[in-house]
């Protein structure tokens, strides 16, 4: 992919993740009204794109729960504003094993690994615009944690996602998951003018640094649309770093909780600084019809 400037730029907030931060910060939303209402606000402030996971309402604790993604995606359609629905089909992955000496069986506690067919049934249900998948295995953060992506279960999810006319978002956390996207692409399991979330700096995928970034970013096709992001404090380098090298951006309080040192951020106002830095770039913020047209979506209603 050549390196040249991107001038119309959208912006996805990743509205709450799945995360451990619930407790972290007061402003991470957890029920689906808190979801969706964290959303529109984002989309007010300027994101084009929302993408959304959904939390148990009491705890906080990660979900896949069809009448809750149900009551979100209903809540955010019905807002006076617009916005391009980006639902995760990443849950259902998650292999916690039981320890170093007895790694078998696998722990209660964390896990959940459930089917493809299982792992999109919300995709199935609500018809978002956009869907995640996360197109490899990995070592994720916590010692015996693993996120499974077989390619067996990417090549499965991948089909049911075309099927139903749901664009895949591939979530890229290394070069290798780029590559198998490719492939995916090759044997027409996903439509060739693909989507693609270069995910940096997420332990242990890609770090963040610029010769890293740059090696993603040049393992793009030239006809695909890519956008990027950082965690923590490299959240807003990243915005600016992914438009100077082609793409779009993704911010929210999936990926930091922070405005500035000592202040917690809320989703639109990360929203809104990333549109500072976009605008005072010399690019501009282009709206939710703007991204359908460019990536060939289509607005429907979920089914009834």
């Amino acid at each position: 992919m050549p390196l040249e400037m991107n001038r119309e730029v959208f912006i996805t907030c990743a509205v709450t993740g799945s995360g451990g931060t619930q407790d972290r910060s007061p402003h991470v939303p957890r029920s689906p009204k808190q979801i969706a209402d964290s959303a529109i606000a984002a989309a007010k402030a300027g994101a084009a794109v929302v993408h959304c996971h959904v939390r148990d309402p009491e705890t906080g604790a990660p979900s896949r729960d069809l009448a809750l993604y149900r009551e979100v995606t209903d809540r955010i359609r019905d807002a006076e504003v617009d916005a391009v629905l980006n639902l995760t089909a990443g849950m259902g992955g998650d292999m916690v094993f039981g320890g170093i000496e007895n790694p078998l069986p696998l722990a209660e506690a964390g896990t959940d690994l459930v089917g493809a067919t299982e792992r999109v049934a919300h995709v199935a249900e609500c018809l978002p615009e956009i869907c995640t998948l996360d197109c490899g295995t990995m070592n994720f953060a916590e010692a015996d944690y693993v996120m499974t992506n077989t390619p067996g279960a990417l090549r499965a999810m991948g089909q049911m996602m075309t099927d139903l006319g749901v664009k895949p978002e591939i979530e890229a956390f290394d070069t290798g998951h780029l590559w198998f996207a490719k492939q995916l692409v090759k044997e027409g399991v996903l439509e060739p003018n693909a989507l693609v979330q270069l995910c940096m700096g997420v332990p242990w995928g890609a770090p963040d640094d610029l010769n890293t970034f740059m090696a993603m970013v040049n393992n793009v096709p030239d006809d695909w649309t890519f956008s990027a992001f950082s965690l923590g404090r490299n959240e807003m380098a990243y915005v600016a770093a992914s438009v100077l090298a082609g793409g779009n951006v993704r911010v929210g309080l999936e990926d930091n909780l922070w405005l500035d040192k000592g202040v917690l951020a809320e989703n639109w106002q990360l929203v809104e600084r990333a549109g500072s830095i976009i605008e005072n770039m010399g690019a501009r913020v282009i709206g939710p019809a703007e991204v359908r047209e460019k990536l060939g979506l289509v607005k429907r209603a979920p089914k009834s």
